[in-house]
């Protein structure tokens, strides 16, 4: 009771049904989910794959939820970063940092990045779906406003390298003949 953690969860568990479904409506009841940060597409792993980092105090057991308001910050909508080219860095986090208000959340105050919700307006959503978003995403449609071909390139490159860097390894575990005859 009391402690405080800071989870990193892929996308789908926020919106899932099934087990994080299950997650999303007892999270709030039994801890105090104050923050989302969606994160920036694939700083993890490969370009396509999102996640957040999840926010919450484990609070005791009582009759009204724990959560009042939850905080989104949106470090991913019209933000691009790779891997290897754009890598994202502690400057990129400094506006999250501020925003979040460590030392007292009451300070916070929302912006076009930050936004609260309330308690009510979470378990409204269908199956309390927290992949929350309210900015519009800008990419673009037209092959007019795509970065330029050696970015593009450089970007294809990056990824292929760490499809192949991926692939070795899952090799490396692989038996060379599923027979087992050599």
């Amino acid at each position: 009771m009391g402690g405080r953690a800071a989870v990193v969860l892929p996308d789908n568990v926020l919106f899932e049904a099934g087990a994080g479904e299950t997650i999303r409506r007892r999270l709030p009841a039994e801890c105090d989910l104050h923050t989302i940060l969606r994160l920036p597409t694939g700083i993890f792993y490969a370009q396509g794959v999102k996640a957040n980092v999840v926010f919450f105090e484990r609070k005791a057991a009582a009759a009204d939820p724990w959560t009042r308001e939850t905080w989104v910050y949106d470090l991913r909508t019209n933000l691009h970063f790779t891997l290897k080219l754009n890598p994202l860095r502690e400057t990129d986090l400094a506006p999250f940092v501020e925003a979040y208000s460590a030392t007292d959340r009451s300070k916070r105050v929302e912006s076009e990045r930050f936004r609260r919700f309330g308690y009510d307006e979470l378990v409204a959503r269908d199956k309390l779906n927290l992949g929350i978003t309210w900015l519009r995403d800008e990419s673009p449609d037209d092959a007019a406003d795509l970065p330029a071909p050696g970015v593009l390139a450089a970007e294809i490159v990056e990824e292929l390298q760490a499809a192949l860097a991926q692939f070795t390894e899952l090799a490396v575990t692989l038996p060379a003949d599923p027979g087992g005859e050599g």
